[in-house]
């Protein structure tokens, strides 16, 4: 039981880490590239897995939170989600550097 709550502080930290890490870049480029970057989709459905992915990891945070992380279940669920959330922001992130930071 320890090991679940270790490890779900570790990765929803580690997390969070990376989304600040990954702000400061944005910040350092050029605001015209920013302002004109638009997302471009024929069909809405294409944001209800972003949305239940972060809502998802709001959820298992607060609720590992309140527990103060003695849920083994609670904590794996969080550490699922979080490494999803993380290779889902990963793919956004470098496609959006890729948009900023080139030519």
């Amino acid at each position: 039981m320890k090991t679940s709550g270790i490890v779900a502080k570790a990765v929803s930290r580690l997390f969070l880490l990376l989304l600040v890490l990954a702000i400061v870049p944005l910040f350092q480029a050029d605001t015209n590239k920013l302002q004109h970057l638009y997302i471009v989709t024929s069909s809405k459905w294409l944001f209800i897995f972003p949305i239940v992915l972060v809502g998802g990891f709001v959820y298992f945070l607060i609720r590992c939170i309140i527990h103060k992380y003695k849920e083994p279940d609670s904590n794996w669920l969080l550490v699922i989600n979080t490494l999803i959330l993380m290779a889902y922001c990963a793919t956004i992130f470098a496609k959006v550097y890729q948009l900023t930071m080139t030519h």
